[in-house]
């Protein structure tokens, strides 16, 4: 199969999986904003940056390290050290996630309030730990497969992994229901860890059929030792970018609250203003871009495969015909939402404040869209500490305008602040891009 049609057919595959658990989600998201209330919305958004943090830590860069390799050793028809790979990366992320479930079991207290600034997170960040053994495993078999380009498994296994955290979720609520219980928000962060589990156990029986694990019986230690060298050599800039990323991004996040008291509004008022923005509004623009996420995912190995040809004018037109089209997608998706923003926050959110969110963020998808791919392409040619720099920037941005536009000007100032950033990715993207064909040509 030809590099364009197994970008089309993968981006195909997890784009329709993609709208589909966005589309569950979408409707998630308005059922526990219904029985939850805003403000216990917005405890349950706050626990998400220490996942995003913990997630980063364990196995984000090793699931990106792993496509990358598994891409080089499938040209050179090297199956056996691709599984071997396969088996080191699972070994070394269930490890670490053992070891970050422990840490944030015992230090859950101390976490949600010194760094989230609400205690009542402690018990949410409990339950919480028990995802990510489970992460770790879903993420390092997507990883392969994406390095195989092949996306049925990912893509399945994303969707299984939706139904199950919701569906969880809505049981618990209705037990609760018919035996006079009444559930918090814990029961949609243990949603989470049911979709964790059965993505896992569905992506671990894909590699049983596919007998995949049948030679690890016969791995041994000197090959663990070999490939885990040239995995963490990859992976460990990645996690630390990714890492040191989700730092800033929780700091933002434990932020926003916090400086929106100080313009004025009561502690109520402050996590009822994130919890519309991050569990409503912020969904909604991020809706559409499953495509580009989709896209961004094939692009990596593709983009790493072209760059080891040396096909300078296969990557040009690559790079273009991608963000002319993301682009495109952007600005469409742009006009639809200020059209019709305020009607979907009043009707399906019942918030008009979402509808105000939406209209003000709507103008920043042109490029929130066409940035995941610009990433995605200057990772896939291994300029990994680059997009750290570009993502840092773009972050330093956001926290500024949290800490200095929050005070006088409410969420509003947050909210240009995002628009600010991620014209700064676009731009910052589009001419390394630029620079490093012209240096790859000469």
């Amino acid at each position: 199969m030809s590099r364009k049609r197994a970008i089309i057919r993968g981006t195909f595959i997890l784009t329709l999986t993609g709208f589909a658990t966005r589309f569950m989600g979408f409707f998630y998201r308005i059922f526990l904003s219904h029985t939850f209330g805003e403000e216990g919305v917005g405890l349950y958004q706050l626990v998400f940056p220490i996942y995003a943090l913990c997630f980063s830590l364990t196995s984000a860069g090793i699931e990106l390290a792993l496509s990358r390799c598994i891409a080089a050793r499938m040209t050179k028809g090297k199956h056996k050290e691709a599984r071997e790979l396969l088996y080191t990366s699972l070994f070394l992320t269930v490890t670490a996630s053992f070891f970050v479930t422990l840490i944030l079991q015992k230090y859950a207290v101390p976490i949600s309030a010194a760094f989230l600034q609400e205690p009542r997170c402690a018990d949410l960040l409990i339950i919480l730990s028990y995802a990510f053994p489970f992460a770790s495993v879903h993420s390092c078999i997507c990883g392969y497969y994406f390095g195989l380009k092949q996306t049925g498994v990912p893509a399945i296994s994303q969707f299984v992994e939706q139904t199950a955290r919701i569906l969880s979720v809505y049981l618990l609520y209705l037990y609760g229901i018919k035996h006079g219980i009444r559930f918090g928000v814990s029961i949609a962060v243990a949603g989470m860890i049911a979709g964790e589990i059965f993505s896992s156990v569905f992506c671990l029986r894909a590699l049983l059929g596919r007998k995949i694990l049948a030679g690890l019986s016969r791995f041994h230690f000197r090959g663990c030792t070999k490939h885990g060298r040239e995995l963490l050599a990859l992976s460990v800039p990645l996690t630390a970018s990714r890492v040191l990323l989700n730092l800033l991004q929780s700091i933002e996040a434990v932020s926003i609250p916090v400086r929106l008291q100080s313009y004025g509004m009561s502690l109520s008022e402050s996590l009822s203003t994130y919890g519309v923005l991050t569990g409503m509004a912020l969904p909604c623009i991020l809706f559409p871009s499953a495509i580009t996420n989709s896209v961004s995912t094939m692009l990596l190995p593709t983009v790493a495969e072209i760059q080891a040809l040396n096909h300078r004018q296969e990557l040009s037109a690559l790079i273009r015909k991608v963000s002319y089209s993301c682009i495109f997608l952007g600005s469409i998706c742009c006009v639809s939402l200020l059209s019709f923003g305020k009607w979907i926050g009043c009707v399906l959110f019942h918030s008009s404040m979402a509808g105000d969110y939406i209209i003000t963020l709507a103008w920043m998808c042109p490029f929130l869209y066409t940035n995941n791919t610009l990433i995605s392409m200057i990772n896939g040619i291994g300029k990994t500490t680059l997009s750290f720099c570009i993502n840092s920037a773009s972050l330093g941005i956001r926290i500024v305008s949290v800490l200095f536009f929050i005070p006088v000007l409410g969420i509003k100032g947050y909210l240009w602040g995002l628009l600010a950033s991620q014209v700064c990715i676009f731009l910052f993207c589009l001419a390394y891009l630029k620079y490093y064909l012209h240096r790859f040509a000469a």
